[in-house]
């Protein structure tokens, strides 16, 4: 798509994104499609200070302790691939994965794993959230199944109570395997700045690229005592969602997203707002004001 042929629908809006890593990048998408955009921020990926879960899984994975292994996230699983080296060398331990069935949340933790040499035994379809995970599981639950079984989940920042209780009711003994975490930003100031802009109506859309970015702002906006003033905002603004796993999140918290892209990435989720953003807009204020 060309500069001439871009959507026109973020013109003259002020757009809102936290993202982090690829901050730069997503202030150029802003400006590419109209919108006077503010990036502030919102999470840093640390590794945990200490491994102790994931060298403890390394261990009793080789000591033939597991039925199988869930991966959720390919950054997750390089990073699990990382620590297990510091005690163990990485064909040992993919020597030992290949052995137990591997079942992989969706694209990325299946690509990180061939990366490794490890095949996976269960991918969950489209859109790869915790439901398809589980559903996948219950197809071939006559093959695969969970009662009684010991089973590694690589976890990748947050803890997900539902899978959890979805694979402990199917009668899995489920061993968390926590490799990464997500912090604040060093830095809070501009995600504060964001949470002033948004109570004080200078926001016209907000897109959330990633689950834990709505759960960091609301936390700030609890420390600043400004949290029901801000979803009281949230929800007079177009709030646009990278896909199923932000929404479903979005949604836990409190907060309906307005659209989704038809792929779960950054271009497509400009475009999607660049399309659709100010007819929304304006569809809610009318709302608002009827």
């Amino acid at each position: 798509m060309t500069e001439q042929t871009k959507p026109t629908g973020l013109v003259g809006l002020r757009v809102l994104a936290l993202e982090s890593r690829r901050a730069g990048e997503m202030a150029k998408l802003i400006a590419a499609y109209g919108g006077k955009g503010t990036v502030a921020p919102s999470m840093r990926e640390v590794p945990l200070e200490s491994n102790t879960e994931a060298l403890a899984f390394a261990r009793a994975l080789v000591e033939g302790a597991f039925d199988a292994a869930i991966f959720l996230t390919g950054v997750g699983t390089r990073a699990l691939a990382r620590v297990v080296q510091t005690v163990y060398p990485l064909e040992k331990f993919t020597d030992s994965l290949r052995r137990i069935p591997i079942i992989a949340r969706g694209p990325k933790p299946v690509a990180a794993l061939k990366e490794l040499g490890v095949a996976v035994t269960i991918a969950a379809p489209e859109p790869n959230t915790w439901r398809e995970l589980l559903h996948a599981l219950d197809e071939k639950s006559s093959v695969l199944p969970l009662a009684g079984k010991r089973v590694a989940l690589q976890e990748y920042g947050v803890s997900n109570p539902e899978l959890l209780a979805g694979l402990a009711e199917r009668g899995a003994n489920v061993t968390r395997v926590p490799v990464y975490q997500w912090a604040l930003p060093e830095d809070t100031g501009p995600l504060r700045s964001a949470v002033q802009s948004l109570v004080h109506g200078e926001i016209d859309v907000a897109v959330f690229t990633t689950s834990v970015q709505i759960v960091h702002l609301l936390q700030i906006a609890r420390e600043m005592n400004l949290e029901p003033q801000l979803r009281q905002s949230l929800a007079r603004i177009v709030v646009g969602s990278i896909g199923p796993v932000t929404s479903e999140e979005l949604r836990e918290q409190g907060v309906t997203p307005d659209f989704e892209p038809i792929h779960p990435k950054m271009g497509f989720l400009l475009n999607e707002a660049g399309q659709r953003g100010r007819l929304l807009l304006e569809e809610k204020r009318r709302l608002a004001s009827g």
